[in-house]
């Protein structure tokens, strides 16, 4: 007696689960792989080479442009600046950011609520980010005019004081850049944290209360390690903003990142060489080298700042 054709799924029958997943992945995976992975490959293939972007057949240079890097001083300066964005712009940011979310959703006077006027302030420290970096880097560009027309520089002259170069000062720049960067970022963090904050129960804070805990305490006991995991979100966003700040920079400073190189980053390298230089292949190289301090900085943090989750 045969067995019957049912008891026996055919290949179709018993992939058709893995076939409907896969049908739905073919297109995304497709698209992901031409226009992110294929420009990858490509930017590691022209950092071999010495190509100006006009032959049509770049020679084979090897490991060339990358020698060259060790022994560039700008390389070296654009590292040691994103390097100090990649610390002082999270740490700020976020520090700024948790006490203007705290204050707003904790701070009022009976410690579970906001203070008055919250949601009008969230909308406040927001609008930065309603504007194009562009139109923020124009916009400080005038405020830091070193002139009397400057905003900041205005007053001073008026007092009889000096101005203050925020621009064309090469000890000074730098701060002006990390400054307008933490302008610019932390109403957005404040917002998020304001929305993590607005998920614990505020049961939480009145018993704490209840137990004699004043406003610290319900900071560092409650508030941050229940927003951590926003917490470590924010500091890799930050990070990457850091690795990868270029309008602010380039639009804002003098000399693209001047004076003197004095607040270029790497990306305004990766532009300066490939579209004023012409040295694409070189222009790669820096980007390969950006591209692993980038990944290489999200796996650290995210191993760095693991912890067990805290359910409320």
């Amino acid at each position: 007696m045969g067995v019957p054709a049912a008891a026996v799924p055919s290949w179709f029958q018993r992939h058709r689960r893995t076939l409907f997943i896969f049908s739905f992945l073919v297109a995304p995976l497709t698209l992901y792989l031409v226009y992110v992975i294929s420009p990858y490959v490509q930017a590691f293939q022209i950092s071999l080479t010495d190509w100006r972007g006009v032959s049509g057949t770049p020679a084979f240079v090897g490991l060339d442009n990358y020698r060259r890097l060790l022994g560039d001083g700008v390389f070296w300066q654009a590292v040691t600046h994103n390097a100090a964005l990649l610390v002082l712009l999270p740490v700020v940011t976020i520090v700024i950011a948790l006490f203007f979310a705290f204050l707003l959703n904790v701070g009022g006077a009976k410690g579970t609520s906001g203070i008055a006027g919250s949601a009008f302030y969230r909308v406040v420290f927001f609008f930065p980010q309603v504007l194009a970096v562009a139109v923020v880097a124009v916009l400080f560009q005038q405020v830091f005019r070193p002139d009397g027309s400057g905003m900041l520089n205005g007053p001073l002259t008026a007092l009889g004081i000096k101005p203050v170069g925020f621009l064309s000062d090469p000890g000074i720049a730098f701060w002006s850049v990390l400054g307008v960067m933490v302008w610019q970022a932390v109403g957005f963090y404040v917002v998020l944290f304001s929305a993590g904050l607005a998920s614990i129960p505020s049961d939480m804070f009145e018993a704490a209360q209840i137990d004699g805990a004043g406003r610290v305490s319900l900071f560092f006991r409650i508030t941050l390690p229940l927003l951590w995991d926003t917490v470590q979100v924010a500091w890799i966003y930050l990070g990457i903003l850091a690795l990868d700040v270029f309008a602010i920079v380039w639009v804002m400073t003098d000399q693209h990142g001047g004076p003197d190189f004095s607040t270029t980053v790497m990306a305004a390298e990766i532009y300066r060489n490939a579209f004023q230089y012409f040295r694409f292949g070189y222009a790669s190289a820096l980007g390969v080298v950006m591209f692993f301090f980038t990944v290489g900085f999200a796996i650290l943090s995210l191993r760095l700042s693991r912890r067990e989750r805290i359910e409320y």
